[in-house]
């Protein structure tokens, strides 16, 4: 928010949750004051029953990129979902569509036998692939099958190709930072914003979301804390018990991003406060 009311601003989200109108509270999207004072683009545009994906956000990315660009503002790109900042700047691998009976089919046989399974199968027949997924991560199994199933090329070979979609921002433009608190801050505040959530009526949330009766493959329905509170409203468990796993998934999933961001984001700048990106020279000058 400061370097947008800094440099005539517009912030961008980059995270692959943020993108769902149906959680708002769950991912500590911007608030109604903040989207007022500072304009705020792909946040919340998505409905639930929908499965996002980092093309259709390289697209709809590009397109708000043209727009800012053409009302002379500098737009922010923020968020966690570091394949969308790979897609930014270093392009996207354009795979053909996949036939949708073929999704269908491998997201019926996770639903009844679990990703797992799938995994096991992707390890047969591109063992690079499953390699790099966890074997629960239902999304990006049934994503690296489905590609490797239609196409008979694995989806590692796709990304690794020359074929594609440019990347948006040139090597070289633009301010690259990646915010790394110290763990134990990093740590406490995990735990005080799962608490904040439930406080701020996350229950609500997740509660409106089962109503909806949604697939639980889907992305939204995996998001960090609807699993956990829809066991609670199940009576699977207590309430102490969801907040205490929200922010244990929280973690692990920082931890992963951190490993994530390190290993490929290992030329950006890292910073570990707020206003140590602020005093950075080209945030200065």
């Amino acid at each position: 928010m400061e370097i947008a009311a800094r440099f005539d601003g517009t912030i961008v989200n980059a995270d692959s949750m943020q993108v769902y109108a149906d959680l708002r509270i769950l991912t500590a999207r911007p608030g109604e004051a903040d989207e007022a004072a500072v304009p705020h683009r792909l946040y919340g545009h998505v409905p639930a029953h929908e499965r996002y994906s980092v093309g259709r956000w390289r697209a709809d990315v590009a397109d708000v990129f043209n727009e800012v660009r053409l009302t002379g503002r500098v737009p922010i790109v923020v968020g966690g979902t570091g394949l969308y900042f790979r897609a930014l700047t270093e392009g996207l691998a354009e795979i053909p569509p996949i036939p949708g009976d073929v999704r269908a089919t491998l997201m019926s046989e996770a639903e009844k036998h679990g990703a797992e399974r799938l995994h096991a199968r992707l390890a047969d027949i591109a063992p690079q692939d499953a390699a790099r997924l966890r074997p629960g991560d239902t999304t990006r199994v049934v994503r690296a099958l489905e590609v490797v199933l239609a196409t008979g090329r694995p989806l590692g070979d796709w990304q690794t190709g020359k074929d594609g979609l440019p990347p948006l921002i040139a090597p070289g433009e633009g301010v690259r930072v990646v915010l790394a608190p110290e763990r134990a801050v990093l740590a406490e505040r995990i735990a005080a914003r799962a608490r904040l959530m439930l406080e701020a009526g996350a229950i609500d949330e997740v509660r409106a979301l089962q109503d909806r009766r949604l697939a639980s493959s889907l992305p939204a329905m995996k998001a960090i804390g609807v699993p956990e509170i829809g066991a609670f409203l199940d009576g699977g468990v207590s309430r102490t018990e969801a907040l205490e796993t929200m922010a244990i998934r929280t973690r692990q999933y920082a931890k992963r991003q951190m490993t994530w961001f390190r290993n490929r984001m290992g030329d950006w700048t890292f910073a570990s406060h707020a206003s140590a990106v602020l005093d950075l020279p080209a945030l200065r000058h």
